[in-house]
């Protein structure tokens, strides 16, 4: 059977004897090239173009594409075009589409889903990574009857590329290959015409729009990946022709002039051509990059050109290669250039080693790549950036009043877009001298207005505010974000001029794309890896909590407790928090509880399934919990006996322990119930009424746990000292004084293989091989089995400790 030839009706259009298009056959599959070509046809219409299976899906979009969701632009299906067409400008003659073509948008895209499932169906969700355009949009088919074209509609889904106030189709007028108008490829009006323009543009190097990092909180680990450091200053893509430089920024500025010394430097590069990626920064006394000093900058400054990629060298395009490629090159090119100019080196590999010495040399972070991605315009994820610090950019939105005499205002009202609306992020009021006081006053003053620009407008923004139409990008570090965005201990670094407001976009968002949404609590980076042995993400813990929730809560709810947070996953750094303190996300809860000091302090509780969601939210990997209840603080409601067994001895002795423990307890009238930890030993719990106070269940259960290592000193210790522990198990009574915590029943482990303190029954104890016998693995089958509640009874026992006990003990 013959193969099908998917470029059959695009062919039999043409008469490529009199037209300038490709016939096909000659492009290169790069696998995501993404086109747009404005075409001044009958009717003037933008042609997207998507490369997949090895042409160019095609759609003639009447009015051109949108960043505003609520314009549905038409979208008329074409045949498919061949790959070479992606960058074809000229004119094509009467017969078919006649009129001139310019190329309007070019880069890559990827699709959100199978993208021959979605033609298929209808529906093709899909992002773009364009020199104008960014962010995802929606191909949605529309039902017609008798039709026999395919109308389908083009809509811009909503993400922080929104812009309803733009018009991009009159924005950008000229070609991104050639810089020509509409006008100027008509004067190409044959296939001679054609050949004559591409000759005039073909020498000419044109701005690349820059390659841009995701942020992550850690970088990648492997060997794909090389890392660099992580610069503090402006964005430069240096062009180099004929022995002159240019040095435009991030949007395209020219800065040629604002910075001569650089340009001479680059302009004296041994190369007939080249088109160079790097990052302009200011060094300070210590030799790190400062953008404060950069962005005010005299002939003192000590300023650096740091150059870490090659996107053009003597007629060649290097794009398409692999970055490790274009380095070795781009050193090349660099030997023996001036002083201010400097190759940015790279580790391979080692990413986590790598940051923790960037920042320990307190470096703002650093830059990983695939060692062999090609360079891809936009955002995207072979780049990944970590941060130690916090320091981007902010959009000003207002400020507000001092209230000291010759000052003219103490902070400066933050923002970032997201969705297109200008969000909350907090003031900074700090970092300011009296240059930049005076300057950032001037140019607000000319920008007030009556009403807020941000989205919703926290009553803390309000006092002695004074709104200014967000147009200035300021430089903000800051040491970290609360989970609702908000920056702590923020300080203004300077404004940026290398930035529109609206590129300002949410990093908090783009470093967790994908957040969802579990029972109304907002799970950020859902898929972010707690358990790298296990493979669980933070995701699989809050889908955990929201099975199971209910159980937990059991022996959580209306309890003070402290989290052990793991932000950065288990082999990261951990700590508790008991405190309650007003960053934590909303569905955590407070009692005030009186410490020793006298003070009162408000502690940490959870009472909900969302409450232990924002728990996983938080990273917590381990809740502990206190003996007693918010209700009755000062009278525990459970005695627990923590066996903690020596490393040497093996689980079956644990066991024989409990079992001993048990027995002892049930000579005194005292039922108990045993749970594993996750870890090596066993809790022995002994629920009570509440009758005594945590003085007298503290004298028990020392008084027991001493009792039993006089009986039996070759098999158990009660004192923590860690020297008289071997080859013992040490009977921890210490759980049971007041403020002190121990492992809630139904809580992960921080621990490898995400265990799960798990209650058991006594007669399946023996048949137990270990501590951490359940976990996120296998924990569903457990709780699937109707006798998944070995604690049955647990809350019905009517016991207490008694005088007699103590009399026994003491």
């Amino acid at each position: 059977m013959a193969k099908r030839d998917p470029l059959k009706a695009y062919r039999e259009k043409r008469d490529f004897a009199v037209t300038p298009e490709p016939q096909g056959g000659k492009g290169t599959p790069s696998g995501d090239l993404y086109v747009i070509q404005k075409h001044a046809a009958r009717r003037l219409h933008y042609d997207l173009r998507l490369e997949l299976d090895g042409v160019l899906k095609s759609w003639a979009v009447p009015k051109g594409p949108s960043l505003d969701p609520a314009d549905k632009r038409l979208a008329v299906r074409t045949e498919d075009h061949p790959l070479d067409y992606a960058d074809f400008e000229g004119v094509i003659p009467k017969g078919y589409g006649a009129g001139a073509m310019m190329l309007w948008d070019f880069g890559s895209w990827e699709p959100l889903e199978d993208p021959q499932q979605g033609l298929a169906k209808g529906a093709l969700k899909f992002r773009v990574r364009g020199q104008r355009l960014q962010g995802t949009f929606a191909l949605i088919k529309m039902k017609t009857k008798g039709e026999k074209r395919e109308n389908w509609l083009l809509i811009k889904e909503r993400d922080e590329f929104v812009d309803v106030d733009t018009d991009v189709t009159s924005r950008w007028t000229d070609s991104v290959q050639s810089e020509r108008g509409m006008d100027a490829i008509r004067s190409s009006n044959n296939v001679a015409g054609r050949q004559k323009a591409k000759s005039r543009t073909r020498g000419k190097l044109m701005f690349v729009p820059p390659q841009l990092a995701t942020l992550k909180e850690q970088p990648p680990e492997g060997e794909e990946w090389l890392h660099e450091l992580k610069y503090d200053g402006y964005r430069i893509q240096a062009l180099i022709a004929n022995g002159h430089a240019r040095l435009l920024t991030r949007n395209k500025k020219d800065w040629t002039s604002r910075y001569p010394a650089i340009a001479k430097a680059l302009s004296e590069l041994k190369v007939d051509q080249a088109i160079v990626d790097g990052e302009l920064v200011a060094i300070d006394d210590d030799g790190r990059s400062n953008f404060g000093s950069l962005q005010n900058a005299d002939p003192s400054t000590a300023l650096r050109y740091y150059a870490f990629d090659l996107l053009h060298l003597n007629g060649e395009k290097l794009i398409k290669k692999p970055l490790l490629e274009r380095k070795k090159r781009l050193a090349a090119v660099l030997t023996g250039s001036a002083a201010v100019i400097h190759y940015s080196d790279h580790i391979e590999g080692a990413g986590e080693q790598v940051i923790r010495r960037a920042c320990a040399m307190q470096l703002e972070g650093i830059i990983s790549k695939k060692r062999n991605a090609a360079y891809r315009s936009g955002r995207g994820r072979s780049w990944i950036k970590s941060k130690c610090i916090g320091n981007d950019e902010f959009v000003v939105g207002g400020y507000r009043r001092s209230d000291k005499s010759g000052r003219s205002f103490s902070s400066l009202l933050l923002g970032e877009y997201l969705d297109g609306k200008l969000h909350y992020r907090g003031r900074v009021g700090t970092g300011f001298d009296d240059r930049s006081l005076s300057s950032l006053a001037a140019q607000m003053q000319r920008l007030e207005r009556a009403t807020s620009p941000f989205d919703e407008t926290p009553r803390e923004a309000r006092d002695r505010a004074v709104w200014i139409t967000p147009k200035l990008v300021a430089q903000v570090a800051y040491a970290e974000r609360t989970a609702e965005g908000r920056l702590r201990h923020p300080s203004f670094l300077g404004l940026r001029q290398d930035k529109q407001a609206r590129e300002v976009t949410s990093e908090m968002t783009k470093a967790t794309r994908g957040t969802i949404d579990i029972l109304g609590v907002r799970l950020s980076n859902p898929d972010k890896i707690m358990f790298p042995d296990q493979g669980a993400s933070k995701a699989d813990i809050a889908g955990y909590y929201k099975r199971y929730g209910k159980t937990v809560l059991k022996h959580v709810e209306n309890r003070p407790l402290s989290l052990m947070r793991c932000p950065d996953g288990r082999e990261g750094d951990c700590f508790y928090q008991k405190h309650y303190k007003t960053s934590v996300p909303e569905h955590l809860e407070a009692i005030d509880i009186k410490e020793k000091s006298g003070t009162t302090k408000p502690y940490l509780m959870i009472n909900s399934v969302k409450g232990l969601i924002a728990s996983a939210q938080l990273g917590a990997l381990e809740l502990h919990v206190w003996g007693a209840r918010a209700d009755r603080i000062e009278r525990p409601e459970r005695i627990v006996f923590d066996l903690d067994p020596d490393v040497s001895l093996p689980f079956s002795v644990v066991k024989t322990a409990a079992k001993e423990l048990r027995d002892v307890l049930a000579a005194a009238d005292l039922e108990s119930f045993p749970l594993l930890t996750g870890g090596k030993g066993i809790h022995v719990v002994v629920p009570l009424e509440r009758r005594r106070d945590w003085h007298d269940v503290k004298l028990f259960a020392r008084g027991l746990a001493s009792k039993l290592a006089g009986a039996a000193p070759d098999r158990y210790v009660a004192t923590a000292a860690k020297a008289r522990r071997k080859g013992k198990i040490f009977i921890d009574w210490l759980r049971n004084e007041r403020g002190a915590t121990a492992i809630a029943p139904y809580s992960l482990r921080a621990r490898p293989g995400a265990p799960i303190a798990t209650p058991v029954s006594w007669s399946e104890l023996g048949s137990i091989e270990s501590a951490a016998a359940f976990n996120l693995g296998n924990i569903d089958e457990r709780m699937a089995d109707p006798r998944s509640d070995p604690w049955e009874g647990y809350d019905s026992v009517r016991q207490s400790v008694t005088a007699a006990h103590l009399r026994t003990v003491t």
